[in-house]
């Protein structure tokens, strides 16, 4: 974090980094008692034991871990430092859906205490255009393969990409932005020092030193289920819409999207083959209307980018040379045929148009090449290489 960036002074910082180890997150009783005490106040108070029950409760278990210097200082070992709501790269606006949420009485709702952040980039403004892509982690090929496209191209278009650095689908979408040198954001179910897969230590290091590897939770703190669950709340609100690749019926994926829904959050889902168990989340957020559908980058940007300036380019509409012809023109020239030619009386038995109004129209026919004379009367005219080519798309 650069001094630029750093607002929060030392006794708030160490304040937070203890609040943060003192209550297992979202903690919303805690987080409601810092906002209408302060941090200071409040790491006093849980320290003296003078908080209401319900603070008391979230936080007795360990009230009297006095670890916030040597987690600052693991966390520094680590590269790493802690962002607090006083400094100048909080996102404020993204992480205010969490209390809107709250307030309508969502119970795992409400901002985070604080994040330590691991990388260069400023969190705020890499937020200010950010798309979540989500998805299983036993992902297909055809789901890595989306997610890096997704990636790439979102990263390409300026567009921030935030995901949970889990194999699958969320490591491909991390490694599609990298590849195309935008940021990208890496949220952590564990300690900012857990390199956690194991596996992805590499690419958690190749994301910090372009974006930002975060986490709500103390270093050394190991991964679990349920803190997984609780991070991708996280994801959902940092973002301006998620992208589900691939989900299983039962996939976190799809929590992260009920819980992008929950934030007011646009949803979006990839279509799949109707076979592939991995595609099946996707599908039932589709069918139940509860995700829009998208297959390309410029839809995912045009769906939560800014009303005007993103809209996808309108798809080129395939023309076919008979496109401009009247309904009794058309009827006219699908009665010809290509090979040997026909006589006016044929031709009007052939399309059921009467025969005055058949000889009528083939010589306009002729003036816009889509009829032709020859010795025994008429007929369509050779195909020509673009001619052949749309008539194989009929």
């Amino acid at each position: 974090m650069t001094t630029q960036q750093a607002r929060a002074t030392d006794d708030i910082r160490l304040a937070r980094a203890y609040l943060l180890r003192v209550a297992e997150p979202p903690a919303p009783h805690l987080t409601r008692f810092v906002a209408e005490h302060g941090p200071t106040t409040a790491a006093a108070r849980i320290r003296a034991g003078t908080t209401p029950d319900e603070v008391t409760n979230e936080t007795a278990a360990r009230r009297d871990l006095r670890m916030a210097e040597a987690d600052l200082a693991t966390a520094a070992k680590a590269g790493a430092s802690l962002l607090c709501p006083e400094d100048e790269a909080w996102p404020a606006w993204p992480f205010a859906a969490l209390d809107v949420a709250r307030a309508r009485g969502v119970t795992w709702a409400g901002q985070p205490l604080a994040v330590w952040a691991r990388g260069t980039a400023n969190l705020s403004e890499c937020t200010d255009r950010a798309v979540a892509v989500v998805g299983a982690r036993s992902a297909t090929a055809y789901g890595e393969h989306v997610a890096a496209e997704f990636g790439h191209g979102l990263a390409s278009a300026g567009v921030t990409v935030i995901s949970g650095a889990a194999y699958g689908v969320d490591g491909s979408a991390h490694r599609g932005a990298l590849t195309a040198g935008g940021p990208t954001i890496a949220v952590l179910g564990c300690g900012i020092d857990v390199p956690y897969p194991a596996g992805h230590s590499g690419l958690l290091d190749r994301i910090a030193e372009s974006g930002l590897v975060l986490s709500e939770y103390p270093p050394g703190t190991p991964p679990a289920r349920h803190r997984f669950l609780v991070r991708n709340r996280l994801i959902a609100a940092l973002a301006a819409g998620t992208v589900v690749v691939e989900a299983g019926r039962r996939s976190g994926s799809r929590n992260t999207a009920a819980t992008a829904a929950a934030l007011g959050r646009l949803v979006m889902a990839v279509p799949g083959p109707i076979t592939s168990a991995m595609s099946i989340g996707c599908h039932e957020l589709l069918r139940t209307d509860e995700a829009c559908l998208v297959s390309s980058v410029e839809e995912i940007v045009e769906s939560v980018g800014r009303l005007g300036t993103d809209l996808a380019p309108t798809p080129p509409q395939e023309r076919r040379e008979t496109d401009n012809l009247s309904e009794r023109s058309l009827r006219v020239h699908e009665a010809l045929d290509r090979r040997s030619g026909l006589s006016a009386e044929q031709i009007a038995i052939r399309s059921g148009i009467p025969l005055d109004q058949v000889r009528a129209t083939l010589p306009g026919l002729e003036l816009t090449g889509h009829a032709e004379r020859c010795e025994t009367g008429w007929r369509r005219p050779p195909p020509t290489h673009d001619n052949h080519r749309t008539d194989q798309t009929r």
